[in-house]
């Protein structure tokens, strides 16, 4: 009896050994992976043929859970079978063995891989087949390839949703009243310098013994009374006083005036 009891004891202590390491759940998680909604969808889109569409959906199933075994196997025999990219499928087949707790298709997953592999020599090399370590470089080379182009996707669909995001609105510069012609006679613009011709006589400042001041002059777009009235070196009233017919706030383009001596 005490070398049964031993026995019970023993057999009760492997079973919980079994319970701890996680044999049993694993079942369960490979179970809840080919549940998840873009695994489902990938399974229906390999039904209607739709494989590149497949393709993407077990490749958002990996953005969900990276470690999706079932995901990885789906991926290498479609890149294998139907994308003709023997490296990506390596690539997915190798992680199925890695994260896959029972990889019961493991020997099938093997010489999947080494079928791959020769794929990619016959297109590496017309010469001849490549020497061990050359093989193994070219074969680590396109598998990190493939995890750059992964990366490029996920960061192009990462720039697409930043692209809704509204952006800060540069405000706009404030609009000027412009001041009435009141105001622009009590603060006139600098006068530009006058061209001389043999039509116009007018001169900048006061009267000199080389340009003597004209005795009418033609008004022209800008000009104002106090504007002349400085310019001839005259004072604003002798100015006004010489032209009665004016009227200083509506000057006309073409109109004459009689400029007063200084």
């Amino acid at each position: 009896m005490r070398y049964v009891g031993l026995a019970r004891r023993c057999a009760v202590g492997i079973l919980l050994c079994w319970c701890l390491s996680g044999c049993f759940p694993a079942s369960d998680s490979q179970t809840d992976e080919k549940r998840e909604p873009y695994f489902i969808n990938g399974k229906s889109l390999v039904g209607q043929m739709d494989y590149q569409g497949a393709i993407d959906s077990f490749e958002k199933a990996l953005e969900v859970n990276p470690r999706s075994a079932s995901a990885h196997f789906e991926l290498g025999w479609l890149y294998e079978d139907k994308a003709n990219d023997p490296a990506a499928a390596i690539y997915h087949y190798e992680r199925y063995l890695k994260f896959s707790a029972h990889p019961d298709q493991a020997d099938v997953v093997h010489q999947h891989i080494n079928s791959c592999k020769l794929e990619l020599a016959k297109t590496v090399s017309a010469v001849g087949p490549l020497a061990s370590p050359a093989q193994r470089e070219l074969e680590r080379v396109l598998i990190e390839n493939k995890q750059l182009r992964d990366n490029v996707t996920t960061l192009q669909s990462q720039l697409e949703q930043m692209k809704g995001t509204p952006v800060a609105r540069v405000p706009e510069p404030a609009y000027v009243t412009p001041l009435p012609q009141t105001q622009v006679e009590r603060n006139p613009a600098p006068s530009r310098p006058v061209v001389m011709t043999p039509h116009n006589t007018e001169h900048i400042g006061p009267s000199s013994s080389t340009h003597p001041i004209p005795k009418t002059y033609s008004i022209k777009s800008g000009d104002n009374p106090a504007a002349l009235a400085r310019r001839f070196g005259v004072s604003l009233n002798s100015l006004m006083a010489a032209n009665p017919q004016v009227n200083p706030k509506h000057l006309h383009v073409g109109q004459i005036l009689n400029i007063p001596a200084p």
